[in-house]
């Protein structure tokens, strides 16, 4: 049966459909040599040319993208029909970077908004930021890293933002968010155009992880992902030291200054008190060990330096409605 829907989904497909992966200075490119191998693959295991991706820029030629790396874009936005153009992210730490990314790249949205709506505009991690400006958002749902959240919703007001979700799908576009927002992009690509048996088989064939999937509470919630120095050194602290031992007083002496001082700065850029985020960080630690690995619940929360077993597993039930054997049931990634 499952052969046979695959062979229908390929049918369903009259010609190749073209897909333009978007280089600009500064992207970070790993996202979109990830997903042009990911349907390269799915050509190879269909034996069928169903996708023809094509690394394109606002002009044809090389591209500096991030870390030095540069790459050769074949074609210029603007030469030849496609049917999807996938937009990476940058590297950015602040709405001022973003800001600065968007005005040194004013053409190239200008060139975006003039795309059709044949062509579907995807986007991931902060490149959302790219399509937001280009106007292609505008009355439609969208998602967007949950620091940008208040930022993006000042600046495109007729965006309906959901920034809790992690991927948001419309007839004209999708968003994703963190660096990895292309693989659920690629994954709803795949399926839709061939199979959800051949997407798992190139799970298995290119060891990929399953799609992360993780509770509301927890997006977004990892280190690399905090938009400030404070909020790092905090993270990286809440996560080193045993949990019973985390208090308002104890962060604020090993980061020298005031509890006062600290909590205002937290609450200021986080919207939620300095216990209730150092919390999250360290009941995050829990969600991680829960999806990734099988140790079981009593010993995650005795390595994690929880005072009781019973209280942490209150502490996890209150934040996000599940028991911990639930939440890996749910959300494991195995």
């Amino acid at each position: 049966m499952a052969n046979l829907d695959i062979f229908g989904s390929f049918q369903a497909m009259s010609r190749t459909l073209r897909v333009g992966l978007l280089l600009f200075p500064g992207c970070m490119p790993a996202g979109l040599l990830a997903f042009a191998d990911m349907l390269h693959a799915a050509n190879r295991r269909t034996g069928l040319p169903l996708f023809e991706a094509r690394f394109i820029a606002l002009q044809s030629g090389p591209i500096a993208c991030a870390h030095g790396l540069v790459l050769q874009a074949t074609h210029a936005l603007n030469d030849g029909a496609r049917e999807a153009i996938l937009i990476p992210g940058f590297w950015a730490e602040s709405a001022q970077h973003i800001d600065q990314t968007l005005a040194a790249n004013a053409d190239l949205v200008a060139a975006l908004s003039r795309q059709g709506k044949r062509c579907q505009l995807w986007s991931y991690c902060v490149g959302v930021c790219l399509t937001a400006a280009s106007g292609h958002l505008n009355n439609q749902c969208a998602t967007v890293t949950w620091w940008l959240a208040d930022t993006m919703l000042k600046r495109y007001p007729k965006i309906r933002w959901q920034s809790e979700k992690n991927c948001i799908f419309n007839e004209s576009n999708a968003t994703a968010t963190g660096v990895n927002g292309y693989l659920p992009i690629a994954q709803s690509l795949i399926e839709r155009h061939v199979s959800p048996a051949v997407f798992r088989d190139l799970i298995k064939l290119m060891v990929l992880p399953r799609p992360a999937l993780s509770h509301d509470a927890f997006q977004a919630i990892s280190l690399i992902e905090q938009p400030s120095r404070l909020l790092r050194q905090v993270h990286a602290l809440v996560e080193r030291l045993p949990a019973e031992q985390i208090t308002l007083q104890k962060l604020a002496n090993e980061l020298g200054m005031s509890e006062r001082t600290l909590a205002r700065k937290v609450r200021n850029e986080t919207g939620v008190p300095a216990a209730a985020y150092a919390r999250r960080i360290k009941l995050s630690q829990v969600s991680e060990r829960l999806t990734l690995t099988s140790t079981p619940v009593n010993t995650i929360s005795a390595e994690l330096g929880f005072s009781s077993d019973s209280n942490m597993r209150r502490m996890f039930k209150e934040l996000t409605a599940l028991t911990p054997a639930k939440y890996r049931q749910r959300f494991s990634r195995y």
